[in-house]
């Protein structure tokens, strides 16, 4: 799957899009492409049923918390965590995702409140 990650330097909204935003159970493979102006990243979190994406409670470090996360995608051309993608450049994950909602996030400070996140469904 593919995931977008944009901002206008730096304002609201940023965005994170994911396509297509429905696969099937398994290993999956994202690549994360930054065709925004800073550094982003995609944090794969499982979503409870019934609750809406854009609800995770955030902290004090302006960041939610990632206790449970699938896995992550915030290295500069390469797979799994690092210090972000940085602009222009792409960083993948290739998870085993169980059926299920998950709502992508970027957890850079204060990027989840400014709008990146996007729902994933994971079926059977």
């Amino acid at each position: 799957m593919d995931v977008d990650l944009t901002d206008t330097a730096g304002a609201a909204p940023m965005r994170l899009t994911v396509k297509p935003a429905k696969v099937t159970a398994g290993t999956v493979s994202l690549r994360a492409s930054n065709t925004g102006t800073l550094a982003h990243e995609v944090v794969v979190l499982p979503l409870a049923a019934g609750k809406p994406i854009g609800k995770q409670p955030i902290g004090a470090d302006s960041r939610v918390s990632e206790t449970g996360s699938a896995g992550e995608a915030s290295h500069n051309c390469a797979a799994g965590e690092g210090g972000g993608i940085a602009p222009g450049s792409a960083g993948w994950a290739t998870l085993t995702l169980q059926p299920g909602r998950y709502e992508l996030i970027c957890n850079f400070p204060g990027h989840y409140a400014m709008g990146m996140r996007a729902e994933l469904d994971v079926t059977q």
